[in-house]
């Protein structure tokens, strides 16, 4: 796993790094560059250098999302049943003459496929051939991809393990650890909220309440934000690109500004800056904890932020 995704408490405490709103041309710089990289650990350290001025969060966040992108446009192709039997037959053989060589990630990188969904799909293969002996089902798949040790193959357990160990995009490891990420994210919104003594409901407060469909927080009390009202705040602990920005104002927003009047979108790696368009709409998007607070009752909040 690469260096920034190895720790989510890494991860939260970049937090003190400026966060950078940047421009749609800037992002589609960086979204060429980033198509000729793969998902290992040396692609941080070249985006860094690359990207300097940008905190490493962030550019962590734009890589997984296009490179995301880039796996769901090629994921028909990958997944042909004459190109799956024909990686298993090439993993097949190399394990022949080659055992300890690392594999699965030399052929993920050739055919440019996920680390972790080559895996995926090797053991899936794998299975298939063990039909009689051990059950194919997907709750059998799931559990040997996340603990290995269940392959009863111990070659193909140690290469399934290199997939997981260093993708960054995909597969249980990373999935537990954005899982963690984005739940410390909500902790830090909360602790922020408390600081500057704000009133407010969280989700699972909500939930309790017969909400079925709730931002991560909804203010008590509305406050005030660069002049615009704010009734609920969504922490979303990735990076606000077109797609994914769109994608979440069908899916959430929208739905929470129908319900509950104009909200705040957190986004704590940054996002484009043209996307913070629709503040008259009732969508005001920031790339940190606003300091410049105001209570409708209160005037500024004075908290420890």
């Amino acid at each position: 796993m690469m260096d920034s995704v190895s720790s989510s408490s890494a991860t939260v405490a970049d937090k003190s790094v400026k966060r950078m709103q940047i421009c749609r041309a800037e992002y589609r710089v960086i979204g060429r560059f980033v198509e000729q990289l793969r998902p290992t650990r040396q692609c941080m350290k070249t985006l860094q250098t690359q990207f300097p001025h940008l905190p490493p969060s962030t550019l962590l966040s734009i890589f997984s999302q296009e490179y995301q992108k880039r796996m769901k446009r090629s994921m028909a192709r990958h997944h042909a049943p004459d190109v799956i039997k024909e990686y298993y037959q090439r993993y097949r053989s190399e394990a022949k003459t080659r055992p300890a060589a690392p594999l699965l990630l030399e052929l993920a990188n050739q055919v440019d496929l996920s680390p972790a969904l080559l895996a995926r799909l090797i053991v899936e293969c794998f299975l298939e051939e063990r039909q009689a002996s051990v059950g194919a089902s997907r709750h059998v798949l799931n559990n040997m991809l996340r603990e290995p040790y269940l392959i009863p193959d111990l070659l193909l357990a140690k290469h399934v393990e290199q997939c997981t160990v260093n993708d960054c995009c995909y597969g249980p490891l990373v999935d537990c650890i954005k899982h963690a990420i984005g739940l410390e994210h909500e902790d830090l919104l909360r602790d922020k909220l408390r600081e500057t003594n704000l009133s407010f409901l969280d989700e699972n407060q909500l939930r309790a309440k017969g909400y079925d469909k709730t931002p991560d927080i909804i203010l008590e009390v509305p406050i005030a934000v660069d002049g615009h009202i704010v009734h609920w705040i969504e922490s979303k602990a990735s990076f606000g690109d077109d797609h994914s920005h769109h994608t979440y104002l069908n899916e959430q927003f929208w739905s929470y500004c129908n319900r509950f009047g104009p909200g705040l979108v957190i986004y704590w790696y940054g996002f484009v800056s043209e996307l913070d368009c629709q503040r008259d709409r009732g969508i005001l998007l920031r790339d940190g904890f606003p300091s410049d607070i105001v209570t409708l009752c209160q005037g500024p909040a004075r908290g420890r932020v």
